[in-house]
């Protein structure tokens, strides 16, 4: 068979002109930068209804509110890893009453949880994949899990996923999980009575039902600040929770994103063919943020230069990196120091409270603690300063004896000319890392120098705050108090601590239903400790604490405890230096308080108390559990299992969940107590440094089961500097 020149050549060309026109379409698309990930209306990364496999840099945390009606959607977002993001929700449903038993004017709302896991991160051929679950530990009436899959091609980022539930309601196909058991095949229909029993994790229910198809597309326009995203959804709106079906004209859902700086996303689509849709998201990255800049700090002291030609090379062998072991006076100079005003300039510019000062042989000890820098290794760098500014060449080591409450809790050591020659540049950060040390405090003899003269008291004012998000009376229920705050020492180890709180803002007046329970109500008669008196006493109590040896710790204490319960208590913590781990043990006897939170107290009593045991997982993400055993204040037995993501920076993202032996239906709506917290030091803002933290904790709902007394103390929190790797990952502050 003959083939003609002609038409092969003409094949060619068009086979030339394609390939030509495809790598001038790759080289634009890859000419243009990758779209950011951006938050869907549901809070976690995703296009506009449906979920992307894409996930937020660890320390993100996101706030996102939108409206679709009728629904109105409130969520938080936090990405504790790279891995994980987890979403918690309000929503708001503006056609649908609680009903006359409960709160008959009031739109309903639904509490969940989101989490989406990453399962395999995109490379050159392969895509980023993830797998989520919508709505688990709420009603249900949303719930969902899915798997999607996320690629990016330069300004385009495409995605498709399968879902079962609400995500996939349009039900594109069968489950193949069918084939294994026919149980898969459907999906039961969320009861209206759920609401009563929300808070399970309906483990029954997941990935059953037919699956459903999703995806679409987010673009990166030519204009940095503009994306537009593309979806199909994969939901038809024909079982909505509690018969609220709604019209879907075209699965098909379009919007445009305005993302003016990497803190604001500004979504409007058109959903459904009938529906506009608009969210506003604010983002931070508090878990990478560096410390704001100090203006108001003092100025570091300037230390006595170390001159290279006036001393010898730095040794730093672990011969002489050792600790002296004799005590040898004679050597010192004669005249002595003003201890007084090191002490006071210890305080005044290295946040050092000094209690005393002494020394054994070349080095010298400083026993107090810090009140200002929030890392630990900052304050033995301004300390180090002034030491060898004041004593000059008198000492080999300074070593910062940190005592909390009367207990010495870890002794921080640096070797003068390491420190100073990191100061100056002529010594390395890893020099400097061999030549601190941190250790358990031991009992040596000392020669005191000085003695600080007793404060025996001190307080100060802050605002406290409480709230109660999403319930049937109010959205937010809130109170805002002026508190004063005092501590009266009459040993530094024995002292008494109270608090005076005047209310200037509270509207849970408003906070009519009281939900039903079968247990003592330990926690629900919120409402009358919070409305019944404008000044109350929410803490007055004695305490006494000592360390019992190297690693253990111990505490007493009786009095007015929290702002509910009066009684006598007392903890053991055993905190080993050098090991990840801690246990303690605490046990309670206390009694009810009056509603006014004054003097008086109700008939109910009980006996609590929980075992600890406290872990820091990984090395590299600093992650850290504690699981408590015992009693709690209702009668119940059960265990709290509390995770949290520290980062260097000291800002915390944490989830606890309580499962006593109440069952589901005798603890009411919630199940079973949970919720997560969010803390960040002020340090990280503000211009001046500061030990102070804002802490943000949400409880889906107050009930009475796996209800722990709020004690004042814990002695795990108090011995808090004994953690190595918050010290040493924080060595760099000392530069800074």
């Amino acid at each position: 068979m003959t083939v003609s020149a002609k038409p092969l050549a003409a094949r060619r060309r068009v086979t030339l002109t394609v390939s030509m026109l495809a790598m001038c379409l790759s080289t634009a698309l890859h000419a243009q930068q990758a779209p950011p990930v951006t938050a869907s209306e549901w809070g976690g990364s995703g296009l506009l209804q449906t979920p992307t496999a894409r996930m937020n840099t660890a320390g993100d945390i996101a706030f996102t509110a939108s409206h679709n009606s009728p629904y109105s959607r409130y969520n938080v977002t936090l990405q504790p890893f790279t891995w994980f993001e987890g979403t918690f929700r309000y929503i708001n449903v503006s056609n649908i009453r609680y009903g006359p038993n409960i709160a008959g004017d009031q739109n309903y709302k639904d509490k969940s949880i989101d989490f989406k896991l990453r399962l395999w991160q995109e490379s050159r051929w392969l895509p980023d994949v993830s797998f989520g679950v919508r709505d688990i530990g709420g009603t249900g009436f949303f719930s969902s899990e899915y798997l999607v899959a996320s690629k990016n091609f330069g300004p385009v980022d495409a995605s498709l996923g399968l879902a079962t539930g609400y995500l996939g309601n349009r039900g594109d196909f069968s489950n193949p999980l069918g084939v294994i058991d026919d149980r898969f095949k459907d999906r039961r229909p969320i009861a209206t009575s759920a609401i009563a029993q929300a808070g399970k994790f309906g483990v029954s229910n997941m990935f059953r039902g037919p699956v459903g198809i999703f995806g679409g597309l987010t673009y990166q326009t030519p204009w940095d600040a503009l994306l537009v995203k593309v979806e199909y959804d994969g939901n038809d709106y024909k079982r909505e929770p509690r018969g609220n079906n709604l019209t879907q004209r075209t699965p098909v859902n379009v919007g445009l994103v305005y993302v003016p700086n990497a803190n604001i996303e500004l979504t409007a689509a058109w959903e459904r063919g009938d529906a506009a849709m608009f969210s506003l998201t604010l983002r931070g990255y508090p878990g990478g943020a560096s410390t704001a800049p100090k203006p108001f700090d003092p100025p570091p002291v300037n230390p006595a230069a170390v001159a290279a030609q006036d001393t010898p090379a730095l040794d730093h062998t672990a011969s002489s990196l050792a600790r002296p072991t004799t005590v040898d006076t004679g050597s010192m100079d004669e005249a002595e120091p003003d201890w007084a005003t090191i002490a006071s300039q210890l305080r005044n510019n290295a946040g050092f409270r000094v209690d005393q000062i002494s020394r054994r042989g070349d080095e010298l000890f400083v026993d107090g603690y810090q009140v200002r820098y929030f890392s630990p290794a900052k304050g033995l760098e301004r300390a180090g300063r002034i030491l060898s500014s004041t004593t000059g060449d008198d000492y080999d080591w300074y070593t910062l004896r940190t005592t909390r409450l009367g207990m010495p809790i870890v002794d921080m050591s640096v070797k003068r000319d390491a420190l100073l020659g990191n100061l100056d540049g002529t010594v390395s950060d890893d020099v400097l890392r061999r030549s601190t040390d941190l250790q358990a405090p031991a009992e040596v003899a000392r020669e005191v120098l000085y003695r600080a003269p007793n404060q025996p008291f001190g307080g100060g004012f802050s605002l406290g705050y409480r709230q109660n998000l999403g319930g049937p009376d109010g959205f937010i229920l809130y109170q805002v108090a002026a508190n004063y705050s005092g501590s009266l020492f009459f040993r530094p180890d024995l002292w008494l601590t109270g608090t005076v709180s005047a209310d200037l803002l509270n509207n849970y007046d408003k906070f009519k239903y009281n939900a039903p329970s079968r247990l003592p109500r330990v926690r629900t008669d919120l409402r009358r400790y919070m409305v019944d008196n404008d000044v109350t006493l929410p803490n007055l109590q004695l305490n006494v604490a000592h360390r019992f040896g190297r690693d253990v710790y111990g505490m007493a204490y009786a009095g007015y405890l929290e702002w509910m319960y009066a009684g006598v208590g007392g903890e053991l913590l055993y905190r080993p230096m050098d090991q990840p781990w801690a246990v303690s043990a605490n046990i309670n006897r206390v009694q009810q308080r009056d509603y006014d939170q004054h003097w008086g107290l109700r008939d109910y009593r009980m006996t609590t108390g929980h075992a600890t045991l406290y872990y820091a997982f990984d090395a590299r993400e600093r992650i850290v559990g504690s699981m408590s055993v015992g009693r709690y204040l209702a009668g119940d037995y059960g265990a709290t299992v509390n995770i949290a993501r520290v980062f260097d920076n000291g800002v915390t993202m944490g989830a606890y969940a309580t499962k006593t032996d109440v069952s589901a239906a005798d603890f009411g709506e919630g199940s079973f107590d949970k919720g997560l917290y969010f803390s960040i030091p002020f340090d990280n803002i503000l211009p001046r440094s500061t030990r102070a933290r804002a802490a943000i904790n949400w409880n889906p709902l107050i009930r009475d089961g796996g209800a722990m007394l709020q004690r004042k103390y814990s002695l795990y929190n108090v011995t808090g500097e004994r953690d190595e790797r918050f010290f040493y990952d924080n060595l760099k502050s000392i530069t800074d």
